[in-house]
């Protein structure tokens, strides 16, 4: 949701050793994306429209998606078309069922404009919104708070994306949201990768999926809530193994 494509680096760096073309890209409104001027229009049909256009500008017959959270559900709506170009997914946290209290908690930060005096402060607020990314080196937070923020022009830093993509929360009670008929219109082989303490992807949820639909393949990763980092060795070499089987 608040997230953008520098937090994959580790993933893509070991990808592109492997031989793969990787994109990394920003969703609009975060990171080095443009802010829609009018925050109505943050929505899955603005998402789907700028992805599709994006791999039409790739010029793949075929192509992997690796999403976390929001971009999971991008990737899940793709999968989900006739003729989709995904030829794997992996879902990193996020499924077919959403709960109103995991979602509730993210509305809590999403859309706040927080203002930091230096880099020192950003990492201790990142170390409390993102404690579910769960165990990481001092250096990989570190990268994160330094991909994350951008300069105002008092000198003080904000945090890299439109505080108005929170107003997706604003208007109507937040409430559970069931995507399984998405799910079960999805024909490409999926990886689930669950934190075991995650409030946004049940472990209900997680088993129902690998018993229907494509039959995802599901591996929850220890000491780890919403969601896993994709930082640390284990992670990275789940996604690539599975990205790389024929």
């Amino acid at each position: 949701m608040t997230r953008n494509g520098r937090n994959f680096d580790y993933l893509a760096i070991h990808l592109a050793d492997c031989c793969c073309s990787v994109a990394c890209p920003d969703i609009v409104g975060r990171g080095r994306s443009d802010w829609l001027l009018n925050p109505q229009h943050y929505s899955y049909t603005q998402y789907l429209a700028d992805m599709t256009a994006l791999i039409a500008r790739l010029d793949a017959d075929e192509i992997d998606w690796v999403g976390t959270s929001m971009g999971g559900i991008i990737g899940m709506m793709l999968a989900a078309q006739p003729k989709s170009p995904i030829r794997h997914l992996v879902l990193n946290d996020i499924g077919a069922f959403i709960p109103k209290a995991g979602l509730a908690r993210i509305a809590n930060y999403v859309g706040t404009e927080p203002v930091f005096d230096g880099i020192d402060e950003v990492i201790a607020y990142l170390h409390k919104i993102l404690a579910g990314f769960g165990p990481m080196t001092e250096m990989q937070w570190a990268h994160i708070a330094l991909h994350s923020v951008r300069y105002l022009q008092d000198g003080r830093l904000g945090l890299a994306y439109d505080p108005g993509i929170g107003e997706i929360f604003k208007g109507t009670p937040i409430g559970d949201v069931s995507l399984w008929g998405l799910w079960d219109m999805i024909k490409c082989p999926v990886l689930v990768l669950r934190g075991v303490d995650s409030d946004i992807l049940l472990a209900e949820t997680a088993m129902e999926m690998a018993q229907r639909g494509s039959k995802a393949r599901v591996v929850e990763i220890p000491l780890t809530a919403h969601a896993p980092a994709l930082m640390l060795n284990d992670q990275v070499n789940l996604v690539c193994d599975f990205l790389l089987t024929k």
